[in-house]
């Protein structure tokens, strides 16, 4: 159990013990995502506040996201649960942790495996394949997706371990537990 006199950063905190928290509370719009990610990250646990991508198929804002500062943040990427193309490889998976990412979660696919798993960045994804986007600069940036039947703003945050994804409209890692 956690110590409610400690400060708690965001990755001590259990998936598990959100949603027991927040299960009747819906003052912090504490939400669980479907069971449909797969890992491929280093990190087996992330949180942070929310940056957003809305593409399909072309990655180009993926790029520029994970090329710039993270500062802690998880990258949400909408990529409408495309099977056709990868959003994220090896390369980017790098950028994004070199870049300060805590992590991303891809609703779509991503590439090279193995290079992902040894980047110290949480990767969540639908599934692997090896086919690479089409960069034409398609896609928006910091708008509000909607993914697993729950609505993701930037600014909102992220939690993600073991037992699943766990969004809220703001962090809720302090709540008393």
């Amino acid at each position: 159990m956690i110590n409610n006199n400690a400060s708690v950063t965001p990755l001590s905190i259990a998936t598990c013990d959100l949603c027991d928290r927040f299960k009747s509370d819906t003052s912090a719009g504490v939400q669980a995502l479907p069971a449909i990610w797969r890992a491929y990250g280093a990190r087996a646990a992330f949180a942070g506040p929310v940056a957003t991508v809305k593409c399909l198929d072309d990655n180009s804002l993926v790029k520029s996201a994970v090329e710039s500062p993270g500062l802690g943040r998880v990258l949400v990427v909408d990529g409408a649960g495309s099977m056709a193309r990868a959003l994220l490889g090896g390369n980017l998976g790098a950028a994004a942790a070199a870049n300060g990412w805590a992590g991303l979660l891809i609703h779509g696919c991503v590439r090279d495996v193995a290079e992902l798993a040894q980047c110290d960045v949480g990767i969540l994804a639908l599934a692997s394949n090896p086919m690479p986007t089409h960069r034409q600069g398609q896609g928006l940036a910091d708008v509000p997706v909607h993914i697993g039947g729950c609505w993701i703003a930037p600014g909102h945050w992220l939690y993600a371990d073991a037992d699943g994804v766990v969004v809220s409209t703001g962090p809720v890692h302090n709540a008393k537990l």
